[in-house]
């Protein structure tokens, strides 16, 4: 059978423009041929798919822009950049020998341009990446050559080092095309010339590199804004973030205000002391301290107090012993460390309970003294932040829209990128006002139906929010066999009892039928006892139980435990509650619990009345599944735990309210979801066809009497970088999982890729305007921009779905990257607009389209799971990561999977 048609991202189960074979396998008895591009069938033959060029998939092209909604102004946080014609040269840089810091590879090259610009550069201003490419506006006088340079003494103010000697290579690499560029952004051009806009971000972002710290895309420092604390021995700092991109307007520099974690500059005594919570020093450390400590400090970069030869140390570990007893050999005697510093330095150690800072490595270890060593200023926190620390963060980063749209306009003024010597070398002029967007528009809220007494009522959300007083939910959940378990010592067994009435009561009154008798009585039980408890009560409702009302310990680290025993052991949907919210019993929070309580009984709380109607746009005219996909990947320094796929689908038709969720571990941070479509060998059965999409398409007939007529795709978590791998390894599975169910099924798929982390801000022309604000003062819900800066050609837009709550809202980017549907810029617009309504835990729209975050909240449900082994895990550093073995994640029960457990 040979596939054909389709829309914008040309035929179905090929990337156009590319050379196309056919291929089969088995379905069943019988044979079927797909046509696959040839990328495709090269990746299919390795376990992991090579790096794919942005050229081997070409994306649909806008379908024109959308017209629905009420045309607004809003401002956006990019600036234009116009440049002038120059002739732009790559030069391949080597030096030897090799360094691993940018920051000796810049000061290498900063101390060759100062001493021989003129005399061999031609009098050319170079900028330098770091690591292997200089670009400069114009030829250099050579294609080839190298120079000597020396690094110490007085350039590095660190009189004692001594001088190194590097020798710098410098080659012509080739000639980026601005020319090339212009017709890209103008729409003659399909393939974006990424090593042309990576030069002009690279000019850029000269200047501030030299100057400030650099994280990622994004610079910081204490001179651009105050330093705040944020609790365990870290600090706030404030900067900005500045990339480069191509958008219909041309080429602009988005820029936005940013801040992040690091840590002090404090002794490291002091570090440990706010670290542990420890008032006093001067008692030893526990086991468990010392492990926290070794954790804490690996990698650190510290110098010490009594050393004025400014040599950093970067710690790899702590001693097993204390500084009093440890000893090491000099001048050929065993020596205390207390001892050495005492006769070295005069310096008589006080904290010698404590160990040892180790720096270098195990055969050759160097032993620091806590109290000697400061930590380097500079020094981003990688690691996770605890809830106290996150929140003040977000208190010292939230500003209302008016107050970050004057920041990122004082930065950009700041940055005075017309005095920029780089710039102007390269001929770049950076504007300084913030792009104004006449052509935005608000989308009309869908209109959602509930229930009342017998009859429909139809509600119109008004600014992305309504509520459900004196209705209910369209379709209410029974609920005969629960039970409540309350695992807080601090709230009463009276308290629990009335807590699991008001939540019943109010249960019944949204419209579930709720017995009011629990199965086996309410019950307290001890917090270190939970699994034993939790058995025993599945034990007792002779594994009847439909609903176990959780209250949680008064400490936090167990819901985890709890969701992985309930959920994988037990086969129970569960329902945990903070105990502070069973004590206070408000009724908004109850409403809302309800909420969840019904879906995970697999009933629905509303649905669009386009659904009922027969209106949704690319939906109702045929039997539609909808897929959201998402991977999360564990914290960094966690380098032994795998990240996790998860894929939800819709497995109602035509409402598309009610989602089933699958979760798979793979390979430590792939992006790409490996579980999509399997095949097993079995010795008896021959080739077994699985995977998550062939399962949940199983799952959609079984559920609504009807095979897919259409596919549509939500992934989130990809990266631009990763467009062309992402789509076409997983587009492929989605095709080889349709052939594998009937022959010569192939529904057409479009895939819509979900950016959630992204710095494009918009804000509201008038910013006091309430009729063109929320409460909170940003752009109203349902605005949508496809214009200015959007991609050039492709298909894509920016929605700001929800109202805002506090601080500045972020719309969600989406872009199409395959469309056999042929979608309208209206319809995937309305259609995802209307679908950010039926997100089912609360009464308002939500900032991503459900499907996407329903994944988001399935794949971290699975880490729970898997949280105690990953805390236990004793893997060393050289078998991390990558040669770890997966360890699949514990099976979930089939009761629990047919409902949205995850919610």
């Amino acid at each position: 059978m040979s596939s054909s048609g389709g829309g914008g991202g040309g035929g179905r189960g090929r990337v156009r423009g590319s050379s196309s074979s056919s291929t089969s396998y088995e379905v069943g008895s019988s044979s079927v041929a797909i046509s696959l591009s040839s990328e495709v069938q090269e990746k299919l033959s390795l376990e992991t798919p090579p790096p794919v060029s942005s050229k081997a998939a070409r994306f649909p092209s806008r379908p024109g822009y959308g017209t629905l909604g009420t045309k607004c102004v809003i401002r956006a946080n990019h600036f234009l950049v116009k440049l002038k014609e120059n002739k732009l040269h790559h030069y391949d840089v080597s030096i030897t020998p090799e360094v691993i810091s940018r920051g000796v590879n810049r000061a290498v090259m900063k101390d060759l341009v100062s001493q021989y610009r003129q005399s061999h550069l031609g009098g050319l201003q170079p900028v330098y990446d770091g690591r292997k490419g200089l670009f400069t506006a114009g030829p250099l006088p050579f294609t080839s050559k190298e120079f000597v340079i020396k690094l110490g003494g007085k350039e590095e103010k660190a009189s004692s080092r001594r001088e190194r000697e590097f020798k710098v290579a410098i080659k012509f690499a080739a000639s980026p095309d601005l020319h090339h560029l212009q017709q890209f952004l103008s729409g003659q051009q399909r393939d974006a010339p990424q090593e042309t806009i990576q030069v002009l971000d690279i000019v850029l972002r000269e200047r501030p590199s030299n100057d400030f710290t650099v994280v990622g895309r994004s610079f910081f420092s204490p001179k651009l804004g105050p330093k705040s604390e944020v609790g365990d021995g870290l600090e706030c700092w404030r900067g900005y973030y500045q990339s480069l991109r191509p958008t219909q307007m041309g080429i602009s520099l988005n820029i936005d205000v940013a801040a992040t974690a690091f840590y002090e500059a404090i002794p490291v005594i002091d570090y440990i002391c706010k670290f542990l919570n420890l008032r006093d020093p001067s008692r030893p450390l526990t086991d468990i301290d010392r492990t926290k400590v070794k954790k804490a400090v690996r990698g650190l970069r510290v110098e010490l107090s009594h050393r004025k030869d400014g040599k950093r140390h970067k710690i790899s570990g702590i001693t097993s012993q204390p500084l009093d007893q440890l000893m090491f050999s000099t001048d050929n005697k065993r020596i205390s460390v207390t001892q050495y510093f005492l006769d070295k330095y005069r310096i008589r150690l006080r904290c010698t309970h404590w160990p040892a800072l180790q720096a270098g490595s195990d055969s050759k270890p160097s032993y620091l003294p806590m109290e000697v060593c400061n930590i380097v200023e500079g020094q981003k926190y990688s690691k996770k932040l605890n809830e106290k620390q996150v929140t003040a963060i977000l208190k010292a980063s939230c500003k209302r829209p008016h107050e970050r749209e004057k920041s990122i306009e004082t930065m950009a003024l700041q940055n005075d990128y017309s005095n920029d010597s780089f710039a102007k070398e390269f001929g770049i002029t950076v504007d300084s006002r913030l792009t104004t967007i006449p052509s935005a528009r608000v989308l009309q809220p869908p209109m959602l139906k509930y229930h009342d007494t017998g009859k429909d009522v139809k509600i119109q959300p008004r600014v992305g929010q309504w509520n459900m007083i004196n209705t209910k939910m369209i379709d209410g959940a029974s609920i005969n066999h629960w039970t409540c378990v309350n695992f807080s010592s601090r709230t009463r067994p009276d308290t629990a009892f009335y807590f699991s009435k008001e939540l019943i009561g109010m249960c019944a009154s949204k419209g579930m039928k709720f017995n009011p008798n629990p199965i086996v009585p309410i019950r307290s039980a001890r917090s270190d006892q939970i699994e034993r408890a939790l058995v025993e009560i599945h034990t007792q409702s002779q594994a009847k139980l439909q609903l176990l009302i959780i209250i949680l310990p008064d400490f936090s680290g167990s819901y985890g435990t709890i969701k992985r025993i309930c959920e994988t052991e037990l086969g129970i949907i569960s329902q945990c509650c903070q105990p502070k919210h069973a004590q206070k019993q408000n009724r908004q929070y109850l409403e809302n619990v309800a909420l969840k309580i019904n879906v995970k009984a697999g009933g629905r709380n509303t649905v669009l009345m386009d659904a009922l109607l027969k209106k949704i746009p690319m939906v109702s005219d045929k039997p539609t599944i909808i897929f959201g996909a998402d991977v999360t990947h564990p914290n960094p320094g966690e380098d032994s735990s795998p990240s996790i796929a998860a894929v939800v689908a819709s497995m109602d038709w035509p409402e598309v309210t009610k989602y089933r969720g699958l979760v798979s571990a793979q390979t430590h941070r792939k992006e790409l979801i490996q579980d999509l479509y399997k095949v097993v060998e079995d010795p008896q059965k021959g080739a077994v066809h699985g995977g998550m999409i062939r399962e949940l398409l199983i799952n959609f007939r079984r559920s609504t009497g009807f095979k897919p007529h259409r596919i549509i795709f939500y992934r989130d978590g990809v990266s631009e970088g990763q467009f062309s791998q992402v789509l076409l390894y997983e587009l492929d599975a989605i095709h080889k999982a349709c052939a594998s169910l009937e022959e010569g099924y192939l529904p057409p798929v479009t895939f819509v890729v979900v950016q959630k982390r992204h710095h494009t801000r918009l804000f509201p022309a008038e910013h006091g305007n309430r009729n063109l604000t929320d409460k909170s003062g940003n752009i109203l819900p349902g605005t949508v921009v496809d214009t200015h800066i959007c991609h050039p050609s492709e298909f894509d837009f920016y929605l700001c779905s929800h109202a805002g709550i506090q601080g500045t809202s972020r719309p969600t980017h989406y872009h199409v990257l395959w469309d056999e549907n042929r979608f309208t810029s209206d319809s995937m617009q309305t259609l995802t607009n209307n679908l950010c309504y039926t997100y089912a835990r609360c009464t308002r729209s939500v900032s991503v389209v459900p499907p996407a975050y329903y994944a988001h909240l399935a794949a971290f449900r699975a880490r729970y799971y898997i949280e105690g082994n990953i805390s236990e895990s004793h893997t060393s550093p050289a078998t991390r990561g990558l040669n770890a073995q997966i360890r699949p994640l514990p099976t979930i029960k089939d009761n629990v999977k047919d409902v949205m457990f995850f919610c």
